[in-house]
């Protein structure tokens, strides 16, 4: 299987660091989960400031995310903002600090992504009847079969499959009322790197709050 080469922000993805090397191909799972508030209003997002926020303990990793989610939401009329470049001499874990660096740039919502965790799977395909002893009757798997009953002879694996899922939790927020507007959470097979999951599961939430009528299509 052909490995994928993981973006420099993987490296550094937290507790998904040691993924980095094994991440091949790229599919994705789309949500597993969403939830709407029940009062909550189409989102007028047009020409708006909507800070792009991603939740990862390392600061480059972070930027290079938030600078992907940011033309996300720039691409769908919203004026995408990364966090970092409203408060670039504050921790991003300072809630007084960014609130007052978002309130004076006029950021009327935000869309927040963060990693919640990753598993591995392993598959297993047998590959025993594609041997020559079983491709016929007489001459073939007929006397190979008496003399191995029970044995397990023949019973192999053709291939081994080890995929790495990992789980995005993503938030939507109007600012101008604090509120949780909506939330959905989004699994990804093997995900390319950071940027590509980022893109994916960004374009999955737009798809998903315009089929909900939260913004225009």
């Amino acid at each position: 299987m052909t490995r994928c080469r993981a973006a420099r922000g993987m490296r550094a993805l937290g507790a998904f660091a040691a993924l980095a090397a094994a991440l091949t191909g790229c599919a994705s799972r789309g949500f597993v989960s969403s939830w709407q508030a029940p009062d909550a209003e189409p989102l007028h997002v047009q020409g708006s400031k909507v800070a792009a926020i991603v939740m990862m303990s390392s600061e480059p990793a972070r930027r290079a995310a938030e600078d992907s989610l940011a033309r996300e939401i720039s691409a769908r009329g919203a004026v995408g903002v990364p966090l970092y470049s409203v408060l670039p001499g504050s921790r991003p874990d300072d809630e007084t600090a960014v609130r007052a660096a978002m309130e004076e740039a006029g950021v009327a919502g935000a869309v927040v992504m963060r990693p919640i965790g990753s598993r591995t799977e392993v598959s297993a395909r047998p590959g025993a009847f594609a041997h020559p002893l079983y491709t016929r009757f007489w001459g073939g798997y007929y006397g190979f079969g008496w003399g191995s009953p029970w044995r397990g002879v023949g019973v192999s694996v053709a291939d081994v499959r080890t995929d790495t899922i990992v789980s995005v939790e993503t938030l939507v927020y109007s600012l101008r009322q604090n509120k949780l507007v909506w939330g959905g959470q989004s699994s990804s097979t093997n995900p390319a790197s950071v940027d590509r999951l980022i893109e994916q599961t960004a374009a999955r939430t737009a798809k998903e709050l315009a089929r909900r009528g939260l913004i225009e299509r």
